[in-house]
């Protein structure tokens, strides 16, 4: 895996990273409209929750922006081939805020089943490492087996139930810190 980009870039902000077939970079409001496409699609959505608007995409990218600038990690646009396939990365959820450093990871329908998730989250695990974090959380929907499966062969562990969410919460320890 490498570090891309020697240009100035934010202070803070995550650095660009390539993976085996990915390219992951902070998003940009640029974005928006390709990330839209699957996240505010309810079936490509199921267990999660979709954007209903435009707009409300441009918010959650500039949410998420904001919160990476803040601590030095945060999501990443996932591109494959310089098509936008994803979203996803080590983060501390601005709108969920409470669980400390967390994976998470949304793709386009055309990305399942492509080992594209496991990248990512082997990327963000690698970041955490980095900023010598000692353990990262993820969340699951329980109906969503194949997320469960991905976080699993990473080596997250089931930790509880979260009912408000109703999610599984998983961690991983990391040993750093």
């Amino acid at each position: 895996m490498a570090i891309v980009g020697t240009g100035p870039r934010p202070v803070g902000s995550p650095p660009q990273r390539l993976t085996p077939r990915l390219h992951l970079s902070p998003p940009r409001l640029e974005d928006a409209p390709a990330l839209f496409a699957f996240m505010g699609d309810a079936a490509v959505m199921q267990h999660t929750y979709r954007k209903e608007t435009l707009r409300e995409m441009r918010r959650h990218i500039a949410a998420h922006w904001w919160q990476a600038r803040r601590l030095g990690f945060g999501c990443w646009t996932v591109r494959h081939e310089g098509r936008v396939v994803g979203f996803g990365g080590l983060n501390d959820d601005p709108l969920e805020p409470g669980y400390g450093p967390e994976v998470a990871y949304f793709f386009a329908r055309e990305a399942w089943g492509k080992g594209f998730a496991g990248e990512l989250v082997a990327a963000s695990l690698d970041r955490a490492r980095e900023l010598g974090l000692p353990a990262v959380r993820a969340f699951v929907h329980p109906a969503n087996a194949a997320s469960r499966r991905v976080l699993e062969r990473a080596g997250f562990t089931v930790e509880r139930w979260v009912p408000d969410m109703t999610r599984w919460l998983l961690h991983i320890e990391l040993g750093g810190a």
